[in-house]
């Protein structure tokens, strides 16, 4: 068996709400797991939020859309520096997870192991 990568530690922690694991909004939380691309990135809840990061250790991404709300209403925010601040309202943890998914840049691959930004390769 491959050995869990930090993403899936992080996201079994929150989920099985195992002891030093952040807490969210658990319907919030296993509507990001349910989607692919989002269960890849690195979850951050914090203060009614989940925010979803390209790496695993701060200094955080920050470029991506986040969810902010609970099991009956959620928003999703467009990341910090967007022009457009609020892509929905009024929507369900599912819904919101699926316009997270709509936003994410095309380059938004699976979360890599380490502070932003990336580390640069030989090839850029």
């Amino acid at each position: 068996m491959a050995e869990e990568t930090v993403v899936e530690k992080t996201c079994r922690g929150i989920l099985d709400k195992l002891p030093g694991a952040r807490r969210g909004e658990p319907a919030v939380i296993e509507a990001a797991y349910a989607e692919p691309r989002l269960r890849a990135l690195f979850p951050f809840p914090s203060h009614g939020a989940l925010t979803l990061h390209r790496n695993t250790d701060s200094p955080w991404s920050n470029d991506l859309p986040f969810i902010v709300g609970d099991a009956q209403e959620c928003i999703v925010y467009g990341p910090l520096h967007a022009s457009e601040r609020v892509l929905g309202e009024f929507l369900t943890p599912q819904e919101a997870a699926a316009l997270v998914v709509a936003h994410l840049p095309d380059d938004c691959g699976p979360a890599f192991e380490g502070p932003w930004p990336p580390p640069r390769t030989l090839t850029d």
